[in-house]
C-alpha cells in the first residue's frame, strides 16, 4: 500500500481528523488532481471537475479536523477515490 493510498484511507475513516499532517493532505489532494494555489499560509485547490474550492491552512504542522472533513466530503460527493470510496 502506497503512502497515498495510506493517506486517503486515513482521511476517509474519519478516525483521526485532527491527527493528519498537514502536507499528507497536500500531497492527497495533488495526488487527486488538483491544482494548488498559495497564498501566504492559505493552500488554495482546484479541479475543473469540482465546482467548490478548497481554502486549507495549517496548525502547526498538522491539517484542521475542520478542513480534513471538508475534503472527506468532496472525495466522497465526487467520487474521486475511485474503487475506494
Amino acid at each position: 500500500m502506497s503512502k497515498f493510498d495510506k493517506i486517503l484511507e486515513k482521511v476517509l475513516r474519519g478516525a483521526s481528523d485532527a491527527n493528519i499532517d498537514f502536507q499528507d493532505l497536500c500531497q492527497l489532494l495533488n495526488g487527486l488532481g488538483f491544482q494548488e494555489r498559495i497564498r501566504g499560509s492559505h493552500h488554495i485547490y482546484t479541479k475543473d471537475d469540482v465546482m467548490e474550492i478548497i481554502n486549507i491552512q495549517p496548525n502547526g504542522s498538522k491539517a484542521k479536523p475542520y478542513q480534513i472533513k471538508q475534503v472527506r466530503n468532496l472525495i466522497l460527493k465526487y467520487k474521486l477515490a475511485g474503487e475506494n470510496d
